[in-house]
């Protein structure tokens, strides 16, 4: 879902699919002789491949989001949400019957109660993402996700005692730049872009982007206390990561149906203006798509770490912010003006200058030096007394 679940906050994903996990072997003729890996493991071991992959996953995602829930008359997002789960469900208990994932535990309801708090902060989480992406285009909303960035680090530092250098400090000044050129740049194509000058027009499309901005504010809030949450529980739990989605995407099922038969309007008028008949199917490929886009993500994920590493990986995801953001101007015709541009451009910098940044912390952290020693339990500090007797 995530990425949906934002793949911007992804650790080292640990999941085991038999594909990438198996090393290659060589193939041998009658005599013995190595003939060379098989065709399969040089595509599932070729970095440049496994990279492409993750960004195309990504990019897609984006754009099909952007697609479902841009429609005139849409208003059925808790719908949207519920078929994602449901279809990420579904090719995840269809991965585990023909032994694509190998180590999903069964369903443990005493886990699961455990995380269903979790999972409603989910809920909050991609509920506000989809009605940003429904207000704001592509760009905006690229650029303006880099915030949550900025709310997680600092939520970090308050609940897990972590630190933020002058680099990333200098990343946030970025990012927070870009957000205000972006704004701007997105008010200034509203108001003087076109002939609609002050007109009824050009004011109601200037609420539709307030409305943008507010559920992205809310969102920024929303993904920091899922992510810092998640953070907490996922330590106790011992979750993988595919335990992590099809826990998130099960316990959110039911909330999600709910909720769209609580609060959205299921009129035969509203159901023929959501799926209008002309786009009825594109739109219904496009959430199944959008389900299965999630599993996608998170394999391509563990591919990308598999064969390159954890710093590259961060690279990847900061780069890829450049193409999410051209690609709403390629697919949504967003406006190309000097201001929207400079904010893609700010914002592309800002991820870099920031993944460069945890790089360097990272290093920084494994060259230190303990300066006390740890403390001992009695029992370990007895057992070593005894080895050294």
């Amino acid at each position: 879902m995530a990425d949906k679940k934002n793949e911007d906050y992804t650790g080292k994903p640990e999941h085991e699919m038999r594909t990438f996990n198996a090393s290659p072997s060589p193939r041998r003729d009658a005599a013995g002789r190595g003939r060379g890996p098989l065709p399969l493991s040089n595509i599932t071991n070729s970095p440049p491949i496994s990279i492409l992959a993750y960004c195309l996953a990504s990019i897609s995602m984006t754009v099909t989001n952007k697609y479902c829930v841009s429609g005139a008359d849409w208003n059925l997002n808790f719908f949207y949400l519920a078929i994602q789960s449901l279809v990420c469900i579904i090719a995840i208990v269809i991965c585990v019957q023909v032994g694509l994932i190998t180590n999903l535990a069964p369903f443990d309801p005493k886990k699961g109660r455990t995380w269903f708090p979790i999972s409603l902060l989910l809920v909050g989480m991609i509920y506000t993402s989809t009605k940003a992406l429904q207000f704001l285009s592509v760009p905006v909303y690229t650029i303006f996700k880099n915030l949550t960035i900025i709310v997680i680090a600092y939520g970090e530092v308050l609940w897990f005692g972590g630190s933020v250098t002058a680099s990333a400090l200098f990343s946030f000044g970025l990012m927070v730049l870009s957000s205000v050129v972006a704004a701007w740049a997105d008010i200034q194509s509203v108001l003087y872009g076109s002939s609609k000058g002050q007109s009824a027009e050009a004011a109601a499309a200037l609420s539709t982007l307030n409305a943008g901005y507010a559920w992205m504010g809310m969102n920024v809030f929303c993904t920091a206390a899922y992510v810092l949450s998640m953070r907490k529980v996922i330590k106790k739990m011992n979750f993988k990561d595919w335990d992590t989605m099809f826990y998130n995407n099960l316990l959110t099922i039911p909330v999600l149906f709910i909720c769209t038969f609580a609060f959205e309007d299921w009129s035969d008028e509203n159901v023929h203006k959501n799926f209008p008949l002309e786009t009825r199917n594109s739109l219904l490929v496009g959430m199944i798509y959008s389900g299965l886009a999630t599993i996608f993500i998170s394999y391509c994920s563990a591919w990308c770490i598999r064969v390159t590493s954890s710093t590259t990986y961060s690279m990847v995801g900061a780069l890829n912010k450049l193409p999410i953001a051209v690609s709403g101007l390629i697919f949504f015709s967003a406006p190309v003006t000097f201001g929207s541009v400079s904010a893609i451009i700010i914002g592309f910098i800002s991820g870099i200058v920031y993944a460069w940044a945890k790089v360097r912390q990272t290093q920084a952290n494994k060259m230190t030096l303990p300066t006390a020693q740890p403390v001992m339990s009695a029992s370990s500090q007895s057992n070593r007394d005894a080895a050294s007797s």
